[in-house]
């Protein structure tokens, strides 16, 4: 076992034990035993239609590659949805990114554009949580005054604008390209292969705009989604401070630090909701329950893994 898998591990069974301890089990436990499942049914059917929009999304992203290139959308949907299972047990989504790639360049798609499609994907899903996260500081102004938010909030505004120029700006694009020389001999031309593939997304703006609108609808499923199992939960509060925290949360799960989110979602969860009157064991059992949805989003991806041949990609 590497040393990073180990701290991965230590940090995401630290984090969690550590806030189930504050949290008391016996009253997390309690709190989970009442859940209703017939919002947590509510919010297993929005799971679904979130993965749905997210293998759409990805689909049109492949736009940049020539018809005859194209490889089938059968294909291109089950490396989607298994890659996001294999993500499951991975840190955060670069794993399952990683994934994603390569198996795509097994379908004789180049390397450059199999990974420039991801990372373009991932961008947009950031920026889609960066407006989401902008709309929810709105409700609760207090929140941005703490300086750890707006560092996560600075930063990947800078992720997203370093994108954007690098796709429309030529010379963004040649001073990319200018650091990627400074990469070790062996990763210079794949490098340089990346950036230019994605420039090409700056013909296909329509695209962009249609991936970067998905993204922000996937993002108010999952407020909607957290809103429904706090429901299930008993918890009375509003609307708006899942608008307020959710997006906020997902920027903490994002952090490749743990597994899934386990361990950071449980902290900013009772953090965040904490602010809102929500009872530390309720909010612990809240992000328990967030996390197994995800799990459970991604269930279809084990299913196609455990039946396909030999042969499949991935």
């Amino acid at each position: 076992m590497s040393l990073r898998l180990l701290v991965r591990i230590v940090v995401a069974a630290g984090l969690t034990g550590y806030i189930l301890w504050k949290s008391h089990p016996s009253d997390v436990l309690a709190a989970a035993r009442g859940a209703d499942w017939r919002w947590i049914g509510a919010a297993v059917a929005l799971v679904l239609v979130d993965r749905a929009l997210m293998a759409y999304r990805w689909v049109t992203l492949l736009c940049t590659i020539p018809p005859s290139g194209q490889p089938p959308l059968s294909e291109i949907i089950r490396i989607f949805f298994v890659s996001t299972f294999v993500g499951t047990f991975l840190p955060a989504s670069v794993g399952a990114d990683a994934v994603r790639a390569y198996s795509t360049t097994r379908l004789r798609v180049r390397g450059s554009d199999a990974v420039a499609s991801v990372f373009m994907d991932r961008m947009l899903g950031v920026a889609s949580v960066l407006i989401a996260a902008v709309v929810g500081l709105t409700l609760a102004r207090d929140l941005a005054a703490n300086g750890t938010i707006v560092v996560a909030l600075a930063v990947s505004a800078g992720l997203c604008g370093v994108t954007l120029l690098v796709v429309f700006s030529e010379g963004a694009a040649a001073l990319a390209s200018g650091l990627v020389a400074w990469l070790p001999r062996g990763l210079r031309e794949p490098g340089h292969q990346v950036v230019a593939a994605i420039g090409r997304y700056k013909r296909h703006h329509a695209q962009l705009a249609n991936v970067l609108l998905c993204s922000i609808a996937v993002q108010g499923l999952r407020i909607v989604q957290a809103y429904y199992l706090g429901w299930s939960l008993g918890l009375t509060v509003p609307l708006a401070a899942y608008v307020a925290f959710v997006p906020l949360i997902l920027l903490v799960m994002l952090l490749p630090v743990t597994f899934n989110g386990i361990g950071t979602s449980q902290a900013a969860f009772v953090w965040f909701f904490g602010r809102a009157g929500v009872a530390s064991p309720a909010a612990f059992a809240l992000s328990i329950l967030f996390v197994a949805l995800g799990v459970v989003g991604n269930l279809p991806g084990g299913l196609l893994y455990a039946f396909s041949p030999r042969s499949s990609p991935v």
